[in-house]
């Protein structure tokens, strides 16, 4: 195994647990469409940073794909 592999599994699993961090106060049905009450236009204070973070690990996950085709 190389370098790419440990990256990418390590950025998936990061990802996931990020992904699943980033709550955004309403339930599913409202993310569906549904419950249109409170509508979040704005990241504040640790869910902007979580989320900014999620993006970063998205790119290094992309990237180790990228790397491990080519190599």
């Amino acid at each position: 195994m190389t370098i790419y592999n440990y990256i990418t599994m390590v950025s998936s699993v990061i990802i996931i647990a990020l992904i699943i961090l980033q709550t955004r106060g309403a339930s599913l049905g409202a993310g569906l469409g549904g419950g249109g009450e409170e509508i979040n236009t704005e990241r504040r204070g640790s869910d902007k940073t979580i989320h900014q973070i999620t993006i970063f690990m998205v790119f290094v996950f992309g990237a180790s794909l990228v790397m491990h085709v080519i190599a």
